[in-house]
């Protein structure tokens, strides 16, 4: 092959990737960051919310859990982080389709239902979840997806203990100790 079929293949290829790249990146407004608190008000890191064409993506950075523990993480239906002791307002799991709890509950699972968190020996995590069952839109979406912008808001909650992704209501997950609001 002689140099100048190189350098021509070389440049259409990099143009298709900065296409791909520009199509799939999302920009800086269609990034939602959700700030975390504990039950005190301390802010204990973000969730940062993006869409996809298979869900929600959400990039976790957050800190003072359980060293080497394990932690369950929902979407919740109510866009309210109080009282900070319980963080109870924020309602149960968001569910609308009105489905059994657990990843691994055979009719299915709620839509906030996400795999547990894993934290370092720090009690730090930096890791990504995708959400198949959700949706960044204003109203819910043709393919069953819904969007975490119902009339009532949203918020992701972390909780004391590991779900367990079949008990009912909400997997023996433990005491809420983390939430933060979902909103534009």
């Amino acid at each position: 092959m002689n140099k100048k079929i190189i350098w021509i293949v070389a440049a259409v290829l990099f143009v298709l990737l900065a296409g791909y790249l520009y199509q799939t990146v999302p920009t800086e407004s269609e990034i939602y960051t959700v700030k975390m608190i504990d039950n005190e008000g301390n802010e204990t890191g973000t969730v940062q919310l993006s869409a996809t064409h298979a869900g929600i993506l959400l990039n976790l950075d957050i800190t003072g859990l359980t060293p080497n523990g394990e932690h369950a993480i929902h979407i919740h239906e109510k866009a309210d982080c109080t009282p900070l002791e319980t963080f109870a307002n924020a309602g149960g799991h968001y569910n609308p389709e009105e489905k059994s709890h657990g990843m691994q509950h055979p009719e299915g699972h709620h839509a906030g239902d996400m795999p547990n968190l894993k934290p370092d020996e720090n009690g730090d995590i930096q890791t990504q979840i995708l959400n198949k069952s959700v949706t960044l839109h204003d109203i819910a979406t043709e393919d069953g997806s819904n969007s975490v912008f119902d009339e009532d808001g949203s918020a992701i909650v972390i909780h004391a203990d590991a779900d367990d992704h079949m008990s009912q209501p909400s997997g023996a997950a433990g005491a809420r100790i983390a939430c933060g609001i979902i909103k534009k």
